[in-house]
């Protein structure tokens, strides 16, 4: 018997030029498209009446590399911050949104409490929530309340995004069936080894886009520490453009938080995508 050797059919295989053919042409017209309207937006910019104040303002080269060092410094402070914050935060969530799922009536009060604090907090600009801990817990002066400003920036915005994520992991905790939920009691799995090896699982997978979306806001949010005096990025920039009265330095601190967020935000749209691509939407 003779091996069959398979071949594409003439049909299959123009159904794939013109599909490839296609493809390079939207790409051209999408660079060309994108090429002209840089060029456009440039043009209209550098001839504004007022292009040679803001190129004097914000562009000049001078105060943006002497800028540069003092800001990256700071900006450690920042990246540090959230690395820490972002731990903590996933901790507190998650026991969070557990917490507003208990429906045993003796731990009524616990669920209030999670009820209370997830209103609470998501009800108070994060800003008035770094100030009220940054200035108010070292004013109580009691014994073991840390003074350090990092510590105090940490604990704020923990407090603040909190909330938000035990907002997201509850999301999907409640978007599992209860059919799964009942199968596994069923098993004979107790309550807490159902939510440990079938509900958290699948949950945990599906809020991990908007978890990171979440994490995006608060690599940004870390800025706002320097309102309580933290010598972080944007308060570097604060004070160099206090002495040179030129914005260059706020230019060096927004490319650094760019150069974070962004490949940030695109691993979450590869998430968001490979998440859809697997339900079959």
């Amino acid at each position: 018997m003779s091996d069959v050797v398979w071949a594409k059919s003439e049909r299959q295989v123009e159904r794939e030029r013109v599909r490839r053919s296609r493809a390079r042409r939207s790409g051209s017209i999408a660079t060309a498209s994108t090429i002209v309207f840089i060029v456009l937006v440039v043009l209209v910019v550098t001839n504004a009446p007022g292009w040679p104040r803001v190129r004097e303002t914000f562009f000049n080269g001078e105060e943006f590399v002497k800028a540069i060092p003092d800001v990256l410094n700071g900006f450690l402070i920042n990246i540090k911050i959230f690395l820490i914050a972002e731990l903590i935060i996933l901790v507190v969530g998650l026991l969070v949104a557990l917490a507003r799922g208990i429906r045993t009536p003796a731990f009524f009060p616990i669920r209030i409490l999670a009820t209370l604090y997830t209103d609470i907090f998501r009800g108070v600009p994060t800003i008035l929530v770094i100030y009220l801990v940054g200035f108010g817990l070292p004013a109580l002066k009691l014994q073991g309340i840390p003074s350090d400003l990092a510590t105090l920036g940490v604990i704020a915005l923990t407090l603040s995004y909190g909330a938000y994520v035990a907002e997201v992991f509850r999301s999907g905790i409640e978007s599992i069936h209860p059919s799964q939920v009942a199968a596994a009691r069923s098993l004979g799995l107790s309550h807490v080894k159902t939510l440990r090896f079938v509900v958290l699982p699948q949950a945990t997978r599906r809020v991990v886009p908007p978890l990171l979306n979440d994490f995006v806001s608060l690599q940004k949010d870390t800025a706002l520490v320097a309102t309580i005096g933290l010598p972080e990025a944007f308060r570097q920039s604060q004070i160099h453009v206090s002495l040179s009265f030129n914005y260059a330095p706020y230019l060096v601190a927004s490319l650094l938080f760019i150069l974070l967020t962004i490949p940030m935000a695109r691993f979450t749209d590869h998430l968001a995508e490979r998440t859809r691509r697997r339900r079959g939407a």
